[in-house]
């Protein structure tokens, strides 16, 4: 790949995650944190110290994930908390930027659960797609995973979620506000997996991957990338020569990073992407 492509691809991927942030920090903003609605993670322990210390919400959640930080970039690696870090920190700017405008919605709890958590979940499917993170309890659920696989990373994060909601309900003093929390958390989710995976959670896309490197990238997919392939030998109908054939089920967040790197690492390879409308087995729905 040429070195204004890649630069092209990184600013792409940049301003998504930057879009992602700008509309996660709207339903912080706007709907969530005027109604007293810590919607789970460390933006809801960041909300909920805005009521209680008028600390703003923002600074604390990075304060906050900073430890996490540290700890994910020694069980994760580097190259996946530098795109958390910068997710992380556009969404804490933009959150204490936008608090500086009085653009908040007082009303009905209801509409303002539903709409925080479609925003919310609209933002962080953005910032998952471009392969970012906001942190907080996707890191802890992350590095418990892989020193606990049998514990999934739905659960912890579930469990970490319920954590909050709980304390919310006991620094607002009201388990109303605890129950619309539960909305807008289930609202989000609803909203991630729309724009991650789109309406189908077994769907996918399939990478047919012609390369004269089978081996190196398969090697570099499989380490790098942490995603399985299958290795084919094909001959060329015109050259006659011997190839290597990749193929390799990845969810559709994870379809343009790899694409990406097999290019990275061989520039001649032909690559097919199609959609699998349902993938079951490891690491898909079983």
């Amino acid at each position: 790949m040429k070195q204004t492509d890649r630069v092209w691809t990184c600013v792409r991927d940049y301003l998504v995650i930057f879009s992602g942030a700008c509309i996660y920090a709207l339903s912080v903003d706007f709907f969530t944190a005027p109604n007293n609605i810590a919607p789970g993670g460390v933006t809801g322990l960041a909300t909920m110290l805005n009521h209680l210390f008028f600390t703003p919400i923002g600074a604390m959640a990075l304060i906050i994930n900073i430890p996490l930080f540290i700890w994910g970039g020694i069980e994760s690696g580097w190259r996946f908390i530098f795109r958390t870090i910068i997710a992380t920190g556009a969404v804490s700017l933009l959150i204490d930027l936008f608090a500086l405008w009085d653009i908040s919605y007082h009303g009905d709890l209801i509409i303002a659960s539903i709409f925080g958590g479609i925003l919310s979940g609209t933002g962080l499917g953005l910032i998952f797609l471009r392969g970012g993170s906001t942190g907080g309890t996707d890191i802890i659920a992350r590095n418990l995973n892989r020193r606990f696989p049998y514990i999934s990373i739905g659960s912890i994060v579930l469990f970490s979620d319920a954590v909050v909601v709980a304390l919310s309900a006991i620094v607002y003093g009201s388990l109303e506000n605890a129950l619309y929390a539960v909305i807008a958390i289930f609202t989000s989710s609803k909203l991630i997996d729309a724009v991650v995976f789109g309406f189908s959670r077994d769907n996918g896309k399939l990478l047919i991957i012609i390369t004269s490197k089978p081996a190196e990238i398969a090697d570099m997919i499989t380490a790098r990338e942490d995603r399985g392939v299958t290795l084919l030998s094909a001959r060329g109908g015109y050259s006659k020569s011997p190839v290597g054939v990749i193929l390799c089920a990845v969810r559709p967040h994870d379809a343009y990073r790899v694409k990406t790197a097999v290019i990275g690492e061989d520039e001649h390879s032909f690559i097919i992407t199609t959609t699998a409308t349902a993938i079951s087995g490891l690491g898909f729905s079983s």
